[in-house]
């Protein structure tokens, strides 16, 4: 048995926006229609490390049958050493042998698939005609929405904010139609007033459950989506901190794709979609780069 080997340099290579946009579209609503298994993923953080590691698995049946799995390590301090803060690995297995099929570099994954699924929530939440968006941070995720939101509102004004510029970012959120919060942020950075009429928020830089950028009453007042409710409901801090549970979360993005919840109804309305990632985001992204470079032979493989 051989094992196709893809580095980050590789997944890049392979993975282009445009494509992964469509894909995640796909799994989502995949995933609302039950065709796909997606437990909660388990995450351990030792007492004296300050890095956690996070275990994503996932399963397709049908006509192709596949496991997934990501090991993924989250290192907060990698930014200040010129690394991504997300390392790991994404596993590709048979379905039905559980033979192991491919070895792909995590960090590319989890940075392409992220932006990918903001712009499908933005592309299925903001305002028609959406005219300026707003992003916050300035590290790989900041760097990979700013890509994203080109893909889906090419015409759009892009502004940036990072703690660097000073100050809180009032400015670039009073009149953006679309914002995507990028931060490390343990508290928020994002006012109720500040936001404008309208706007849509994917808020993507917190995934545990005592981290937010979204102050309460932005959780309040907005539509409030999630990739998954098990998810938000015991990771998000943005929902959790501001003290709101099941009964804030109005839908999950894939029923918002087929059509099972209106998501936007009214163009004042504020929306949020909350972003934690999913093992079946890998998995989507993960094929599709094996397949891509198994079309090109692109890649290693190795005896295994």
């Amino acid at each position: 048995m051989s094992v196709l080997v893809l580095d980050e340099h590789q997944v890049r290579s392979l993975l282009t926006m445009g494509e992964c946009i469509e894909a995640m579209d796909e799994v989502l609503r995949s995933l609302e229609r039950g065709e796909l298994h997606q437990p909660l993923r388990p995450v351990t953080r030792p007492d004296v490390a300050d890095s956690l590691m996070g275990l994503m698995p996932a399963y397709r049946g049908g006509e192709r049958p596949a496991w997934s799995l990501k090991e993924i390590v989250i290192a907060p301090a990698n930014p200040a050493r010129g690394l991504d803060a997300h390392q790991g690995a994404v596993l590709l297995h048979d379905g039905e042998t559980g033979q192991l099929r491919a070895l792909l570099n995590a960090s590319a994954i989890t940075e392409l698939r992220t932006a990918a699924v903001s712009a499908v929530a933005t592309r299925a939440l903001a305002q028609p005609g959406a005219r300026v968006v707003a992003i916050l941070g300035g590290g790989v995720q900041a760097r990979s929405h700013e890509e994203a939101m080109r893909a889906v509102l090419p015409e759009a004004e892009i502004r940036t904010w990072t703690r660097a510029d000073g100050g809180t970012p009032e400015d670039v959120l009073r009149d953006a139609d679309v914002v995507c919060t990028c931060t490390s942020a343990r508290e928020p950075i994002v006012r109720r007033e500040w936001l404008a009429p309208g706007a849509h928020l994917n808020a993507v830089g917190s995934s545990v459950p005592s981290a937010r950028e979204l102050d309460a009453d932005t959780v309040a007042a907005a539509t409030f989506v999630v990739d998954r409710r098990e998810s938000a409901l015991n990771e998000a801090g943005d929902l959790l901190l501001a003290g709101f549970g099941a009964e804030r979360i109005a839908a999950e993005l894939g029923e918002v794709l087929v059509g099972s919840h209106p998501g936007r109804t009214s163009p004042d309305e504020l929306t949020v979609f909350k972003s934690l990632g999913l093992g079946v985001e890998d998995l989507a992204a993960a094929e599709l780069v094996v397949r891509k470079a198994r079309e090109q032979r692109i890649g290693t493989e190795v005896d295994f």
